[in-house]
C-alpha cells in the first residue's frame, strides 16, 4: 500500500540516518523520523513522501532505548543547532563512528571490517565548546531577538543560553542584543532593503579569553556608530570590532566587505604553544579543544623527519601548517580567501619559519604548477570544507606522486567519495580516526592516512 502525507504508522527503528534521525521500513520504503532511536516502537505521522523515502513525526513513543537521555537544552526540540541530545554519550560515539563506516561501504571497495577505522575520539565534557557565535537577529513583539531558525522555517526561534556555545559567545551576544534595543537601530529587512542589523558574530579565544566582534549589516551608514562601538568595546574581554556589509538576499551571513571600527584588527588565540591572529573572516576551528587532539593526530600522521617537502592545502590561517612547520623541510601552502592567506604568511614570519609560504588560489592551479617547475611534494595535508575535494585537485594530487596525504574531513560522504579515487589512482587507507568535534550534533570530522602503494617488483 502506497503512504500518504497525514497517513499514521507503526513503526520500530532499526537504525539511525547520517542526521541523527531513526530510520524504519514500511513495505520496503525508508522512513526518517527525528528523534527516535534503535529499538524504539512508535505511532508516527507521515510528513513527506518522495519517490524513494518518506518522513515522519513522532506521535507517540511505546518504548525508550537504553541509550535515550534527557535532553538538558530546554528549546533542543525547536532549536535545531543539535540534533542528538537525546542521546547517551556512548551512543553518539558509536554513531559518528558508524557513519564513517557507512560512508566507506557504500562508496568505496574498501574492507571496512579489516580496515584500521578506529572508535571516535569523544570530549569529557561535551558541553559549552563552541568558540564561535553566528545568530542571525529578528524582531519579536517589538524588540530585537538573536537566535536559530528553526529547521525548515523562516521562525527564528530566540536563543539566550546555548549549551553548545562558549559561555562568553553567549553572553556578549545578549549584551550586543540589549546595546541594540537601546539604541533603537533597526533590523535589516532583505525584502525592502531597510534597517540596519542582520547578524551577530562572536568569536571567544579559547586560552586567551580575547573576543572578536563581527555586526553584520545591510548598510553601512549604521545610526549612532560611535556609541555603539563604544558600549561594545567596553563589554568584557571585547578586543576587537568590526561591521561587515551584506546586503544580498541570500542566508550566507557575509558579505565581501569587512570594516575595522575599533580595538585590534585581529584577536589572539593559542592552541598548545602555537600562537595565533584571527581576522574576522578567516576560518579556525570551532571546538579548541578537540582541535588540539587533532592536529597532534595529524603530526603523528604526517611521519615528518625534517626533510620532507609539504603542500597545506586548504590551509585557512595557517592553523594546521604552523604545527607541521618545526618538522618539514619546506611547506607551501594555498588558500581562496586573501584575509586568511596574509594571516597565514603572518603567522609564519612571526614564528621564524622562513620555509613556509602561504599564496591565494586554488591548489588545483598552484600544485601542477608548482610541479612543472620540480617542486615535487613529498606530504599533501588537506582540510576541506563539507563539499570535499574539487575533482581538479584530486587529479593534482595523483599526478604530484605524493608518498603520504593527511586528509581531515568534516563530512564522510565526500571523503569516502575522494577515497575512491584515490584508491583507484594507487593509495591505501593506512588508517580512519573519527573525531567528535560537535559533540550533540550528528557532524564528525576524520582524519585518514593514505600512501601510495609501493609497485611490485618482477
Amino acid at each position: 500500500m502506497k503512504l500518504i502525507t497525514g497517513d499514521f504508522k507503526d513503526v520500530t527503528v532499526d537504525r539511525l540516518g547520517i542526521n541523527g534521525e531513526g530510520i524504519a521500513t514500511i513495505n520496503r520504503m525508508v522512513i526518517f523520523i527525528p528523534n527516535l532511536l534503535p529499538g524504539e516502537r512508535a505511532k508516527v505521522e507521515i510528513t513527506r513522501v518522495e519517490k524513494n523515502y518518506a518522513e515522519a513525526r513522532v506521535v507517540k513513543r511505546d518504548n525508550d532505548s537504553k541509550d535515550r537521555v534527557k535532553a538538558p537544552c530546554p528549546i533542543y526540540d525547536e532549536c535545531g543547532g543539535c540534533q542528538i541530545q537525546h542521546m547517551s554519550s556512548r551512543l553518539q560515539m558509536e554513531y559518528k563512528e558508524e557513519i564513517v563506516r557507512n560512508a566507506f561501504r557504500q562508496k568505496t571497495k574498501l574492507n571496512v571490517e579489516k580496515s584500521d577505522i578506529r572508535p571516535t575520539i569523544g570530549m569529557e565534557d561535551p558541553w559549552y565548546y563552541r568558540n564561535k557565535s553566528q545568530f542571525p537577529l529578528g524582531t519579536r513583539h517589538g524588540e530585537i531577538v538573536s537566535g536559530l531558525y528553526k529547521p525548515n522555517t523562516n521562525h527564528l526561534v530566540s536563543i539566550e543560553h546555548c549549551m553548545v556555545q562558549q559561555r562568553d559567545t553567549t553572553n556578549i551576544n545578549n549584551a550586543i542584543v540589549r546595546i541594540l534595543n537601546e539604541l533603537d537601530i533597526p533590523v535589516y529587512d532583505a525584502r525592502r532593503d531597510t534597517g540596519y542589523a542582520r547578524t551577530v558574530v562572536v568569536r571567544s579565544g579559547y586560552n586567551t579569553n580575547d573576543v572578536q566582534v563581527v555586526l553584520v549589516v545591510g548598510h553601512e551608514d549604521v545610526p549612532d556608530l560611535d556609541e555603539l562601538s563604544d558600549r561594545i568595546m567596553a563589554l568584557p574581554n571585547v578586543v576587537s570590532f568590526h561591521i561587515n556589509i551584506n546586503s544580498n538576499r541570500s542566508s550566507v551571513i557575509f558579505g565581501y566587505r569587512t570594516v575595522h571600527i575599533a580595538g585590534q584588527e585581529k584577536m589572539d588565540e593559542q592552541l598548545d604553544d602555537v600562537h595565533y591572529h584571527l581576522s574576522p573572516r578567516a576560518f579556525f576551528q570551532l571546538n579548541p579543544a578537540q582541535t588540539e587532539k587533532m592536529y597532534r593526530e595529524v603530526v603523528e600522521a604526517a611521519a615528518l623527519t625534517g626533510e620532507e617537502r609539504v603542500i597545506d592545502a586548504y590551509a585557512g590561517v595557517g592553523s594546521i601548517g604552523l604545527w607541521l612547520a618545526p618538522h618539514a623541510k619546506e611547506i607551501r601552502g594555498m588558500e581562496v580567501v586573501p584575509e586568511a592567506v596574509e594571516d597565514a604568511n603572518d603567522h609564519m614570519r612571526e614564528n621564524g619559519y622562513s620555509h613556509v609560504t602561504y599564496v591565494e588560489g586554488r591548489a588545483e592551479h598552484w600544485i601542477p604548477r608548482w610541479v612543472k617547475d620540480g617542486w615535487l611534494p613529498d606530504v599533501v595535508v588537506v582540510d576541506p570544507p563539507r563539499t570535499g575535494m574539487d575533482h581538479q585537485l584530486i587529479n593534482s594530487i595523483i599526478s604530484s606522486k605524493a608518498k603520504r596525504i593527511v586528509y581531515v574531513s568534516c563530512n564522510p560522504q565526500t571523503l569516502a567519495r575522494d577515497t575512491d579515487q584515490l584508491m583507484k589512482a594507487g593509495y591505501k587507507v593506512n588508517y580512519v580516526q573519527p573525531y567528535d568535534m560537535f559533540p550533540q550534533t550528528s557532524h564528525v570530522e576524520s582524519v585518514v592516512v593514505f600512501e601510495k602503494k609501493k609497485k611490485k617488483k618482477y
